[in-house]
This record gives C-alpha cells, structure tokens and sequence, in this order.
C-alpha cells in the first residue's frame, strides 16, 4: 500500500464476530441510534446533547459516507447497538490511530464493545498496518477505562483538566481528567 492509499480510511468496513457485525451505517439504523444517543445519560462522558429523531436521520446519512464511525448490529436481533470511532490521528506518517465507543445502556455489561473493539483494532493493526491505538476516557468513567485494559491497552498518563463538554450555571466550564491508553502493534 502506498503512502496516498494509507491517507484514504477505507469507506466500506464488512466485519463479523461470533455475535456481531461491524459495518458502515445504513440510513435505517436512524431509529437505533436515536434510541441510545437521545438518552441523557448517554453524554455523563461525552460531548454533545441528546438528539432529534431528524438529526439520527442526518447522522446516519452523514456516517455512511465514510468508515470514521462505524455500526455495531447485533447478529441475531439486526439492531444496532452502538457504534466506534476509528481514525487515523495527525501527523498521519505516525501511523496512529484513535479508538472510541457509545453503546446503547440496554447492551452494555454483555462484552459486545469489548467483542467489537477487538475487532476493529484488529482490523487497523492488519488492514492499515497501524503502527499505535490510542484512547481517552473520563477517569471517573470506570467502566471505560476497565473496557480499554480488557483489550490490552495499557495506560500512558493522566492529562488533568483535558477537556470540557459543558458549563455549569455561572457559565463556567466544568473541566475533567482523562486517562489515556496505547497498545503497539507488536504487543
């Protein structure tokens, strides 16, 4: 693969597990997207707000042209149940690429994003030849980073007050730390 084709993330992704099957987004995966990203609950760790029924249909058309966010249906229910990041961070001569996750809370404790992750970074170590994945999360997201060691990943630092997703009433933000973890591709 030349330097050209490893800048291009490859637009259609056809992966499966035992239980699951990872692939783009289809413009009908808009009612179960809506189910999981309208909760609240849904961005205690995240950026955004709960969304309408037409922004699932904007995002489902939007995340089918590429292969950065990709569907997770369950095999035997042909529902989706959540979705990963995948991206190739800059500079892109690094080879590195970021991974990141929000399932549905009615399929969370049943191993499904641990099943899906696996795969998926099996599939840049292979397909992409990647070089390093990375990943953050919130520290008081136990359920995350637990997720994150399952897969190998180890953690490489604590950045205190990364980030911020919203402001509290004075308008004020409300800072967090993040814990982030790497895995090579030789381990």
């Amino acid at each position: 693969m030349d330097n050209k084709e490893k800048d291009v993330m490859e637009h259609k992704i056809s992966l499966k597990t035992k239980r699951l099957i990872i692939r783009n987004f289809r413009k009908t995966d808009y009612k179960d997207l809506f189910e999981y990203l309208s909760d609240p609950l849904t961005y205690i760790y995240e950026p955004g707000q709960p969304i309408t029924l037409e922004k699932s249909i904007e995002l489902c058309i939007e995340r089918n042209k590429s292969s950065i966010f990709i569907a997770i249906e369950l095999i035997n229910e042909k529902k989706l149940i959540g979705h990963i990041y995948f991206n190739r961070t800059e500079p892109k001569e690094y080879n590195i690429f970021e991974i990141g996750y929000i399932f549905n809370k009615k399929f969370q404790g049943h191993g499904y994003a641990t099943e899906a992750a696996e795969k998926v970074m099996e599939y840049g170590f292979i397909k992409y030849n990647a070089h390093k994945i990375i990943a953050g999360c919130d520290i008081k997201n136990k359920k995350s980073w637990k997720l994150l060691e399952r897969l190998g990943m180890k953690r490489e630092g604590k950045l205190r007050q990364n980030a911020y997703f919203r402001k509290n009433d004075r308008k004020e933000p409300i800072w967090h730390d993040a814990y982030i973890y790497g895995i090579l591709n030789n381990e």
